[in-house]
């Protein structure tokens, strides 16, 4: 069965709802994007994982002034993995204070919650090489 168009929007505006949050240091509201238990992926960026809304509260409040001043998402792919669970990719966008810009991919786990769809994984990957350095030997 394919995901209803609802849905899709439903999980797109949640990926979006992220960068609005944060940006406003809305973090109390971090449960309205994530589940309870999410797992938070910094790997690539040497951070390990962190679990819980909590630990993404902390961890963003210990990085202070060194987080962005605005998060920007876009090429948002929504695919179907069982009625109540998506795989979604999108691109983020991260200015920072000083003007400079990175840019990471978001690998998220999507899971229906009532009526509802949070996010209970998401992976952050850094985007560090053009074409992810194809041609560049």
């Amino acid at each position: 069965m394919a995901l209803a168009l609802e849905d899709r929007l439903a999980v797109t505006e949640l990926i979006a709802l992220h960068g609005h949050l944060v940006d406003a240091g809305a973090l109390e509201r971090l449960f309205e994007v994530f589940t309870a238990d999410v797992v938070y992926d910094l790997s690539d960026f040497g951070q390990g994982e962190l679990t819980g809304l909590a630990a993404i509260k902390e961890a963003a409040l210990a990085l202070g002034a060194g987080n962005p001043v605005a998060h920007h998402v876009t090429n948002v792919v929504v695919e179907e993995v069982t009625d109540d669970r998506v795989h979604a990719r999108s691109k983020g966008l991260a200015v920072m204070a000083d003007g400079s810009c990175g840019s990471v991919t978001y690998e998220d786990t999507v899971v229906r919650v009532g009526a509802e769809w949070r996010i209970s994984h998401r992976r952050v990957l850094a985007r560090k090489l053009p074409l992810n350095g194809l041609g560049q030997d």
